[in-house]
């Protein structure tokens, strides 16, 4: 090969090279697939976000709802009699806490947190009472305002629920029902969003009708036969 043919060999592939650069530099068919790759930890990042938030938010509604009705139906039930005061049962209770179970059932409120329904009351000085509380739920807290019993005498217990809304019972021979729910928040996904959270409320409605507040040697509820299940404080069972 002469070196005139080797000289315009070399320069014809220069010309094929620049060319090739020339439309691998202006080729944009693959700018949006390496554009997707580079976004896409992004996006589902923000949509497990957001999906989580919309969970906390609807279970934070389901919680507060839950308080809100527990107290209402249970300021509402009990054995009506034209001859006696109205009486509360442990059976009333129960339904009380089944219609509960059935109503967040969707989050299992039973088995992730706890419930518990106080009966505030005036004593004899006319301070603040807790006379009863009844609880269900798998897990071990404690009401943040107070146990059964407190209250009993002297005019120092000031109520429940936090200072800034503090609830009492406005007269005697009146009560109100108040409840507390602390529910283990259950993610989507996991906690690396919000990390692990409590969800709680209260929630209080004095009673409506004249219910009998002493109730059998001064316990409040009654429980005739056949007897119901009684759903004392150091039970921790879901149901």
């Amino acid at each position: 090969m002469t070196a005139s043919a080797l000289t315009n060999r070399l320069r014809t592939s220069k010309l094929r090279l620049r060319a090739l650069a020339t439309r691998l530099r202006e080729d944009c068919s693959g700018l949006a697939m390496i554009e997707f790759a580079y976004s896409l930890p992004l996006l589902i990042g923000l949509t497990g976000y957001g999906l989580e938030l919309t969970n906390l938010a609807n279970s934070n509604l389901k919680v507060s709802q839950a308080a809100n009705a527990l107290a209402d139906n249970m300021s509402r039930v009990g054995l009506e009699s034209a001859l006696s005061l109205t009486q509360l049962r442990e059976a009333d209770v129960g339904d009380g806490f089944i219609g509960l179970q059935k109503q967040t059932s969707g989050i299992k409120l039973t088995e992730k947190g706890r419930v518990i329904l106080s009966s505030l009351e005036r004593n004899a000085s006319g301070g603040q009472w807790i006379h009863w509380q009844r609880c269900i739920g798998a897990k071990n807290y404690a009401s943040s305002y107070g146990l059964a019993g407190d209250g009993a005498t002297g005019t120092a217990f000031p109520g429940m629920g936090p200072a800034a809304a503090r609830v009492t019972a406005p007269i005697a021979g009146s009560a109100v029902m108040f409840v507390e729910i602390i529910y283990d928040y259950q993610p989507l996904f996991s906690t690396m969003f919000f990390g692990p959270k409590h969800i709680r409320y209260w929630a209080s409605f004095i009673v409506r009708d004249d219910r009998d507040q002493v109730g059998p040697a001064g316990a409040g509820v009654y429980n005739p036969a056949p007897t119901a299940t009684v759903y004392s404080c150091n039970n921790f069972t879901p149901t």
